[in-house]
């Protein structure tokens, strides 16, 4: 996608959703004999979040894996569209669209691997964090500069909230042209 057309997509988004492993978190879990110990999560994520909620954009969380660790990070961000176990990301999507009563194009997702391939095909805005897989990457619009579990989330935030703010539209400016500089595939 271009430049201007992706800004201009960017403009349009009313719901950001995201997968939770390779985006929310560095891919990576500790397991202990009782299970499933930790996951890390980036705190700028979370501010992420929070900014687009101040600015009336939704978010939520589709993910394949059920992880109490996501349960607990999304109830600590407010996040109520909350969808673990999915193995079908596109019919979770429609449903949502459905709900709420979005268009494809109002909504931005952002993935890192196979599984999200589909649902990233489906909506406005595609992202993926820096350390993506090939096959995640070839269908991403936006390609964060920032890995997985390190802020990815936020760099998408930051660029969606730039795309749609009217003011000071010459440091909006330079900061979208250096993210899309840095994004583009």
């Amino acid at each position: 996608m271009e430049p201007i057309a992706l800004c201009a997509q960017a403009r349009c988004i009313k719901l950001v959703l995201t997968n939770s492993d390779g985006v929310l978190t560095d891919n990576g879990v500790y397991y202990s004999a009782r299970g499933e110990e930790m996951k890390r999560f980036s705190i700028r994520d979370g501010m992420g979040v929070e900014r687009l909620r101040n600015k009336g954009i939704a978010t939520g969380i589709i993910s394949g894996e059920t992880s109490p660790s996501v349960v607990k990070r999304a109830h600590k961000l407010r996040i109520t569209e909350l969808h673990l176990g999915v193995k079908d990301k596109a019919a979770q999507l429609r449903e949502i669209l459905l709900r709420h009563q979005l268009q494809p194009n109002e909504v931005a997702f952002i993935g890192d691997d196979t599984n999200d391939v589909e649902i990233m095909q489906l909506v406005g805005l595609a992202a993926c964090p820096a350390d993506a897989t090939d096959v995640a990457r070839n269908v991403a619009h936006f390609q964060c500069a920032v890995r997985g579990g390190h802020g990815c989330f936020r760099e998408l935030a930051e660029f969606i909230i730039a795309s749609q703010t009217a003011d000071s539209p010459g440091r909006q400016r330079v900061f979208l042209e250096r993210q899309l500089l840095r994004s583009l595939p």
